[in-house]
């Protein structure tokens, strides 16, 4: 199958740069019978009493982080945990790091280049631990949006608030899982009162959703992993 079957013409004016407001106000689709133009906040109706929602409770960490190395100034997204303080991280330009170099992020937030990998991928090491870490990433950090959300120059401290759903519970994706981002206290107690429940799970999100599809064959197409919990009552 061929990456090129599912190209199309996308105008830029249409590619919404900031939430709906309210969120549930964003538009859905409704394929039931025929397509029928609804919003978000008419989902209580198109279900059930009994039905199970499932929500992915992961929280997005402010994982775009501005640095300098050697005097140059480098571009940071962390995207995933491998270890005690290391993360695999993309870095714009890469070409800059080499491994054994020092990024520095602010006063005392800083990481060792460990290793450089393929398409911009480095691993980096951070000696903060845990909660000081997180503590750093919340004071330096941006919210890591996607591509096509443009800002003239980073993300703001309003993107941070917006690019998190309600159910953000726990630290670690760096994309927002983002059907869940047109669901509103409101819109949840009527689902409530439809007699429809919920579930968590908690999915982390990794940055490789925002990697374009480079291959001409879909089956060639590499996939980044990414980690997740059930828990036992879900």
């Amino acid at each position: 199958m061929k990456t090129a079957d599912f190209d199309f013409e996308l105008p830029r004016d249409l590619i919404a740069q900031r939430p709906a407001a309210p969120r549930d106000s964003a538009r859905l689709l409704d394929a039931q019978s025929g397509l029928v133009d609804r919003v978000v906040r008419d989902l209580p109706e198109l279900l059930q009493p009994g039905d199970l929602m499932v929500f992915n409770d992961t929280r997005v960490i402010p994982a775009l982080l501005a640095g300098r190395c050697n005097d140059k100034s480098v571009s940071v997204t962390l995207h995933k945990l491998e270890g005690a303080g290391e993360w695999a991280a993309f870095a714009k330009p890469a070409r800059r790091l080499n491994a054994g170099d020092c990024i520095v992020f602010g006063d005392g937030f800083f990481a060792d280049v460990v290793e450089k990998r393929d398409k911009g991928e480095v691993l980096l090491r951070f000696d903060l631990p845990g909660p000081n870490f997180l503590a750093a990433l919340r004071h330096y950090g941006r919210a890591p949006l996607p591509p096509y959300i443009k800002r003239p120059e980073q993300p703001d401290a309003q993107d941070r608030t917006d690019y998190q759903t309600l159910f953000a519970e726990h630290d670690g994706a760096v994309a927002a899982p983002t059907a869940g981002l047109h669901f509103t206290l409101q819109l949840m107690a009527a689902i409530e009162e439809r007699g429809i429940e919920n579930a968590p799970i908690t999915l982390h999100v990794g940055a490789g959703t925002f990697l374009p599809v480079t291959a001409e064959e879909v089956e060639q197409h590499k996939m980044h992993a990414e980690s997740g919990e059930i828990a036992a009552a879900t």
